[in-house]
């Protein structure tokens, strides 16, 4: 008897893995079930956000962390006890969209090429579709399915577009940030942004000129102490940007739906306050390369042992819940009011005859009198 999709996932099956990949970003209902339906067999995988201006190397440097840990990783890695057991690594490289042809190149694939052949890795190519944030809307859900699949380590690479990029801090567990010499001065360098959200530092391309000065740049960033919380808008979301005495920041989502888990303590003593490493890295001949990796693998443990995982995993479940109602809000707003009807709405608001606010909720009480008329 043949297997049925979510089985064919659970086994690692490529071509149900990717035909999954491809019904999530197609959205749907049908979608929905299998992603309901693989949610308890996710939550193991280790998930590593790589983030940074475009041009910035990131798809060779993805690649040259994949070959490390497939060949060169650690037995702890994974508790196989004496025996290495290379890791299975999911990649997801997200290509910007353009706003003009809605197409995507989607050819970061072209340069992991070193990677073909590995039956341990799968790589896929995602369009943004107009997103902010450096992600795609699917992102999220993709990550699930390689999740249930059995991947242990799963790389994001977003789409690199610029200081607004942040999407990823809420997606993934470490958080790394691309930086190259010659991007800016010093004050470009601390300006507010994806700075913040880095667990780990990568200056890659650092046999150019300048090298050393876009490190000193970002340890002088990391020396400041600012010691507040700080909240702020992003994309419509309530954040808190913390920093701690480090001068370290960590982006939070302030979310009213699910009030935010106690500071967890590690076991053996209080918890520590991470300070994220600045590696220098040449990702097109590897240098660099294992001590990066062995920064990612510090912050996997650090995360582990001082109870900040789980409240990284209870801040991703209450991102993940504010997307889910806006967008079905939005969803159920437009199958609940018919084209010509949105379209007079729109035309009264041009005309200034209703203000956005008041048409948006009219437009929401639409849906409580259709679900009232339902019932009955």
């Amino acid at each position: 008897m043949s297997e049925t999709p979510v089985e064919g996932i659970l086994a690692g099956q490529r071509r149900a893995i990717a035909r999954a990949i491809s019904l999530v970003e197609n959205d749907g209902a049908e979608a929905q079930d299998l992603l309901a339906t693989l949610h308890p067999h996710t939550g193991r995988a280790h998930i590593v956000g790589v983030t940074g201006p475009p041009g910035s190397g990131k798809s060779t440097l993805v690649n040259a962390l994949a070959l490390h840990f497939r060949r060169e990783s650690e037995p702890s890695f994974q508790e196989a006890g004496s025996t290495r057991i290379a890791p299975k690594i999911g990649i997801i490289a997200v290509d910007p969209t353009s706003p003009f042809s809605g197409g995507a190149f989607l050819g970061d694939r072209i340069r992991m090429r070193d990677l073909a052949g590995d039956t341990g890795i799968f790589i896929r190519s995602m369009a943004s579709r107009g997103n902010l944030g450096g992600l795609a809307w699917a992102t999220a859900d993709a990550v699930k399915v390689l999740d249930a699949a059995g991947f242990d380590l799963i790389i994001v690479e977003t789409v690199g577009a610029g200081q607004a990029e942040v999407d990823i801090a809420r997606t993934a567990h470490t958080t790394v940030v691309v930086e190259v010499p010659g991007l800016g001065d010093d004050v470009q360098a601390i300006k507010a942004g994806i700075l913040e959200i880095a667990d780990v530092f990568a200056v890659n391309k650092a046999d150019l000129e300048g090298a050393d000065h876009a490190v000193m740049a970002l340890r002088m960033m990391l020396d400041l102490d600012t010691a507040v919380t700080q909240r702020t808008m992003h994309h419509g979301r309530l954040m808190e940007v913390i920093a701690r005495n480090t001068g370290t920041m960590e982006l939070t989502t302030s979310s009213s739906l699910i009030p935010p888990a106690p500071s967890g303590t590690a076991q053996d003593g209080p918890v520590t306050s991470w300070h994220p490493p600045i590696q220098k890295t040449v990702a097109t001949r590897r240098e660099g390369i294992a001590e990066l990796a062995d920064a990612i693998l510090a912050h996997r443990d650090y995360l582990q042992h001082s109870g900040h995982l789980a409240r990284r995993e209870r801040e991703r479940a209450a991102a993940e819940l504010e997307t889910i109602i806006q967008q079905e809000s939005l969803r159920r707003v437009l199958a609940c009011t018919r084209g010509p009807q949105l379209r007079e709405v729109v035309g009264r608001v041009v005309q200034r005859e209703v203000d956005p606010y008041t048409a948006a909720q009219q437009l929401l009480a639409s849906i409580d009198l259709a679900d009232r008329e339902g019932q009955t």
